[in-house]
């Protein structure tokens, strides 16, 4: 194969992730220390990629480091509670003056179009306004929150109107109140209700962290809510990690179907979440990822793209689109992303009392992973639920796999009877047998 050109498979691979997208409303925050250690160049680029794909983006941009320094400069120490700045009129002062210059940076980049530059011929018009409303904090452990506020609603007709026109939404954290006052918002909070109020397909919130992570350091790539809670009652309050999760669960039960939680210090995290099935970072969703479920007849095309490499190898007994019709409620499939990654198959033997566990298959590219188990399992559920109190396995490839999981070896005699006169004596396959206890 030539391999001059890399990108090339990765184009194609990713083209059914571009027709997927395309049309979708994406919510995105970037936090200001993207922008404040020099990542906002490359970021912007790649959100014009995505506008030119269709995509219908709303970016919240985040400013606490270019605060912070400029009340440094300006010798004034806010003061803080609950992981929130006190903003009082001297740093709310300094935080609406910071919002305006980082508002301005990125409708300025996004009007770049010099050529020889990524931006070239691409034509964006990002709008801002007062999108989002606010409530002031008020006092809470006697401590008075003065100009810190909350996310009261968002405008989502309007942003909606200014998308349906082809407009990049820029939201700043801010927010507006029904009698004129301006509050300092937490940009996660922003971004959050804004997925929520527009119905977004996904909140991508770009951090520091790669992702959430199991206590052996293993990323882990898909969380329900339910899951990430323990991880968020660990986060210290007011962190990055628990302002960025919160606002995932929160938009994740609230009816956004994606969020994703990525780093800004990985310049391929924001594409290659979007563009590849398994993604860089964590996404949290109410509805796994990755699915374990009885097969169903819009699955024979997935099954049959699944079982065909392994039927070339001589591993299965090729299956017609027939016969897998015919069968199809004996199978169990593990789904990923809308792609048939693995399946098994239980046929009922009711004389025998017995099970043939068949067509058990993981795509190449997801094993290692305890997939096979996972369906193994599920047969054997499904086997004990039936009253069967054996399974057995037909196998020329696989023998010590089965051995593995608690099969041994047996002769013809040890099968149905039915079973045993359609068995093909040309492939000499292995009978293994396992009792269910």
């Amino acid at each position: 194969m030539d391999t001059r050109f890399p990108f090339v498979d990765w184009f194609r691979n990713s083209s059914p992730y571009i027709n997927a997208h395309r049309g979708r409303t994406f919510v995105i925050l970037i936090e200001g220390e993207a922008m404040a250690r020099g990542r906002g160049e490359q970021l912007i680029q790649d959100l014009a990629l995505l506008h030119t794909l269709g995509v219908r983006l709303v970016v919240v941009f985040g400013i606490r480091p270019q605060v912070q320094q400029a009340l440094e400069a300006a010798g004034v120490s806010p003061g803080q509670h609950q992981g929130r700045w006190v903003a009082d009129g001297e740093v709310m002062a300094c935080i609406e003056r910071v919002a305006a210059q980082q508002r301005l940076w990125l409708e300025a980049r996004f009007s770049l179009g010099l050529p020889n530059t990524p931006m070239h011929g691409v034509e964006l018009t990002a709008v801002s306004g007062n999108l989002v409303m606010a409530k002031p904090l008020g006092v809470r452990e006697g401590v008075d929150f003065d100009r810190s506020g909350e996310v009261r609603r968002v405008r989502a007709t309007a942003i909606e109107g200014l998308l349906e026109k082809g407009s990049l939404v820029v939201l700043p954290p801010l927010g507006f109140s029904s009698t004129g006052e301006v509050f300092d918002l937490d940009a996660s909070d922003v971004a959050q209700h804004a997925a929520m109020a527009l119905s977004a397909d996904k909140l991508i919130l770009l951090g520091e962290a790669s992702g959430l992570f199991d206590a052996s350091g293993q990323l882990q790539r898909q969380l329900t809510p339910d899951e990430a809670l323990p991880l968020l009652d660990q986060a210290p309050a007011g962190s990055e990690l628990a302002r960025h999760l919160g606002a995932a669960c929160r938009a994740a039960r609230h009816g956004v179907a994606r969020t994703h939680l990525l780093s800004w210090h990985d310049h391929d995290a924001l594409l290659g979440e979007l563009f590849t099935r398994d993604g860089v970072g964590t996404m949290i969703t109410r509805h796994r990822y990755e699915q374990l479920r009885p097969a169903e007849l819009r699955d024979i095309g997935g099954l049959l793209e699944l079982l065909e490499p392994l039927e070339r190898r001589g591993m299965l007994v090729p299956r017609s689109r027939e016969r897998l019709e015919h069968e199809i409620d004996d199978y169990v499939v593990i789904e990923r992303d809308g792609m048939i990654i693995g399946c098994a198959a239980l046929h009922r033997f009711d004389d025998a009392a017995m099970g043939e566990l068949a067509c058990v298959a993981v795509h190449d590219d997801y094993r290692g992973g305890a997939r096979g188990e996972l369906l193994l399992a599920e047969i054997e559920r499904r086997a004990r639920r039936l009253g069967l109190v054996a399974l057995f396995a037909l196998t020329t490839h696989t023998t010590h796999w089965f051995f593995e999981h608690g099969f041994r070896l047996a002769d013809l005699q040890a099968l149905p009877p039915l079973r045993r006169d359609t068995y093909n004596h040309a492939r000499k396959s292995k009978v293994l047998v396992k009792a269910l206890g």
